[in-house]
């Protein structure tokens, strides 16, 4: 099959799949509920106790984040249900090929819904705040509204190399999760230099208008996409040394 043979065909199972596709939309629609629902009740409030204006315009990022996550976790592992990867692999025998293209694939769709996710939540919220409002054009907005759609894309890929090696979304989900929730705050409490090189505190640097510490906006990205490289990697050496 030829290259775009096989994109299509992956772009497909995205679809047709419930589960992935409930999860891809989820990202956008999660966004909006949470932007929504905070803004228009605790939004002045919250704008008038002060901080970075432009990270507080992304809290939704919060909830979308575990979306995007679940979203990578459960595209993979349709392929494990009822053999679904041999019968993948009886159509396109070229192991790297199919992994290649299932990456860019989730790449690609978690990228334009978290880049459209991510200006929605930003100019959404920035509406109910009046005289509180920032502008896309103020320092550092543009940049967190890029920013933020990548990083939901580079946590999809984080999720999908890790579902690649495990074959289970609920165990994929069930370590990243915690780990995003809890784990990385309590590991921020005892050692924030440690903290800061983790996939989500790193990438987060940059929804910050003016982030503090050594890691950088776009450096902090860098760190979370050697998380997902890492995690694709591992992924890709499993799915060629294993049987189906």
């Amino acid at each position: 099959m030829s290259v775009t043979a096989v994109l299509h065909s992956e772009w497909i199972k995205i679809r047709s799949v419930r589960a992935s596709l409930g999860s891809l939309v989820a990202v956008l629609a999660v966004a909006l509920a949470v932007t929504l629902l905070v803004y228009s009740t605790i939004g002045k409030a919250e704008a008038e106790n002060g901080g970075d204006p432009v990270f507080e315009a992304f809290y939704p990022v919060n909830f979308t984040q575990i979306a995007a996550l679940s979203f990578g976790a459960t595209a993979v592992s349709s392929e494990y249900a009822h053999n679904a990867l041999r019968v993948s692999l009886s159509a396109v025998p070229h192991r790297g090929l199919l992994y290649a293209a299932k990456t860019a694939v989730l790449a690609g769709a978690a990228l334009c819904v978290g880049l459209v996710s991510s200006f929605a939540t930003f100019l959404t919220g920035q509406a109910f705040l009046d005289e509180y409002a920032v502008g896309i054009g103020e320092p550092g907005a543009l940049r967190a509204c890029v920013g933020g759609g990548v990083y939901l894309a580079l946590m999809t890929l984080f999720a999908a190399g890790l579902t690649f090696l495990l074959r289970s979304a609920v165990a994929v989900l069930s370590l990243l999760i915690p780990f995003i929730l809890i784990v990385s705050f309590v590991i921020g409490d005892i050692a924030d230099g440690v903290s800061r090189y983790l996939p989500d505190r790193a990438g987060q640097q940059v929804l910050y208008q003016h982030p503090a510490g050594e890691v950088g906006p776009w450096a902090g990205l860098g760190v979370t996409a050697l998380w997902a490289a890492a995690a694709l990697l591992a992924g890709w050496l499993a799915v060629r040394r294993r049987d189906v």
